[in-house]
């Protein structure tokens, strides 16, 4: 049963995977994406690591998909008009994609693992210590400097979805609160003297 769910789950993270840059409508992209973080959470409950495959439903599913479908929708690309110029780029694309794959292939074909890799990798924590606090003592003590690059990347992908979505309309009148500051007082004011009786 274990073994049928992991093939089950796995197929479809694949195909989610692939259908998501395979969508032509990036909203269908963006629930293929849920759909796919959703098989790789199963496949981590598979493997006994509960604790990230809720951790992947909150943050990713219920945090990350919704930023990006936002994103998608505010927007408002005219996806008819990159569609049409997507022939333009397709040789390009190939050959960037082929090269990258000639390098994976040249990469995994000349892998191998050190001797005592695993035995260096596994932490010394014992049966009685709790999956959250194993996780936070790997992240914490041992992949510290890997964690918060990681967090910086992040951040850095939020800063970039806020400067995609800040447009500037030129037929709305925005207010400029340095200008206001630098305003001299002498030169804006005028003062006039009017007679008791008549107006202006």
């Amino acid at each position: 049963m274990i073994a049928f769910a992991f093939y089950l789950f796995a197929t479809v993270a694949c195909l989610g995977g692939f259908m998501v840059v395979m969508s032509k409508n990036p909203v269908h992209s963006v629930l293929w994406l849920i759909l796919t973080f959703l098989c790789a959470a199963g496949l981590f409950v598979i493997q006994g690591a509960e604790f990230v495959a809720m951790l992947l439903i909150i943050v990713y599913v219920g945090a990350v998909a919704v930023l990006f479908l936002f994103v998608v929708m505010m927007l408002d690309v005219d996806f008819a008009e990159l569609r049409g110029e997507l022939a333009k780029f397709l040789p390009l694309g190939l050959v960037i994609a082929l090269v990258l794959l000639t390098v994976l292939a040249m990469s995994f074909a000349g892998w191998e693992s050190a001797e005592g890799s695993i035995d260096r990798l596994a932490v010394p924590i014992s049966e009685n210590t709790a999956n959250t606090n194993s996780i936070g003592l790997v992240l914490y003590d041992r992949y510290f400097l890997a964690f918060q690059l990681a967090g910086l990347i992040l951040l850095v992908a939020m800063i970039g979805a806020i400067v995609l979505t800040l447009r500037h309309r030129r037929d709305i009148k925005r207010q400029n609160v340095l200008k206001q500051m630098w305003t001299d007082p002498q030169k804006q004011l005028e003062l006039k003297d009017v007679e008791s009786g008549r107006g202006l």
